[in-house]
């Protein structure tokens, strides 16, 4: 079976930080894996409240994620800062892949990379919708 590999970009936008809380510790002692995605949520929409969007207005457009990828790289713990890095890329005609690097500032590790499909989305007309061309302007550095 292959495994996922999630290229990290060169640069990052933006980051965050992030501390573990008790109720994303499971049986095992550490950090959930289905947690990991929420993170990712949360600096998501830091990522666009930075910008001044939202997940419902992107430049008048809201978003829905179509796909998700983890690479797994090391344990997390109730405390543990984590400082999350995100990237916008490839941009096509409806949307944009997001990638975030979740690095552990407590044990010195990388502890996540994580991507995100992301589509525009009309939630009054619940269909797909084209990609802002200002967002091009704002992010594709």
């Amino acid at each position: 079976m292959s495994r996922i590999k999630i290229d990290l970009p060169e640069h990052f936008l933006f980051e965050c930080y992030f501390v573990i809380p008790i109720s994303m510790i499971n049986y095992g002692g550490h950090l959930g894996n289905d947690s990991v995605l929420s993170i990712a949520q949360e600096a998501r929409i830091q990522f666009f409240m930075h910008y001044g969007y939202s997940e419902m207005n992107l430049e008048g457009t809201g978003i829905i994620m179509n796909d998700a990828a983890i690479q797994y790289k090391s344990e997390g713990f109730h405390g543990n800062v984590l400082e999350i890095a995100v990237q916008p890329v490839n941009f096509h005609n409806f949307g944009f892949d997001l990638v975030y690097k979740i690095y552990n500032q407590t044990t010195k590790k990388d502890l996540a990379y994580v991507k995100t499909g992301i589509l525009c989305f009309d939630y009054t007309k619940r269909k797909i919708a084209p990609l802002p061309s200002r967002i091009l302007q704002v992010w594709n550095t």
